[in-house]
């Protein structure tokens, strides 16, 4: 074998190791993605029972029971579709109907979504990049977030017995 055939079956034998590396980082990684989706994304693209999303939205006003062991269903909407939403756990503080929810878990084969994780915006001036672009696609889009989150006018904070208290920065 000459220096360069030599050469050239080390660097093929490089490349062929470090293929078979990404693709085993590659096929490791498919498994932990997971992908943001709203009641009308869902029921549009007729997502299969046990694959995993994130789902996002606003909790239906009048839709939150609490039942035992920390068991709680409520129903996350869009504008355009519903999707029940049964949650085993503690709530975040913020969360209550009305307000912007994510949460990650499943369909089940009767088509409520078992999460496993909920996560409730602070207030409306945050909000993930995805649900901002899910909601201005639907109209839902409220032309004052971007000018209170810039500097605008802040809320009062509220306490837990729901006081006002002055906001001070």
């Amino acid at each position: 074998m000459t220096r360069k055939q030599r050469r050239m079956t080390i660097i093929g034998g490089s490349l062929a190791v470090l293929a078979l590396a990404a693709a085993l980082v590659l096929n490791a990684l498919r498994d932990s993605i997971v992908f943001f989706s709203t009641p009308t994304m869902v029921a549009e693209n007729h997502v299969q029972p046990g694959k995993r999303f994130r789902l996002g939205g606003l909790v239906q006003p009048g839709s939150l029971q609490r039942g035992d062991n920390l068991a709680v269903t409520f129903e996350v909407a869009d504008g355009g579709a519903k999707l029940p939403v049964a949650y085993k756990g503690i709530l975040p503080d913020l969360f209550r109907e009305g307000q912007g929810v994510v949460a990650e878990g499943a369909l089940d084969a009767n088509g409520v979504f078992k999460a496993d994780t909920v996560l409730a915006k602070h207030d409306e001036t945050y909000m993930p990049k995805d649900v901002a672009d899910a909601l201005k696609k639907q109209g839902h889009w409220k032309d004052d977030y971007g000018t209170q989150a810039s500097g605008g006018a802040r809320p009062a904070a509220t306490t837990a017995q729901g006081n006002s208290q002055g906001a001070v920065r």
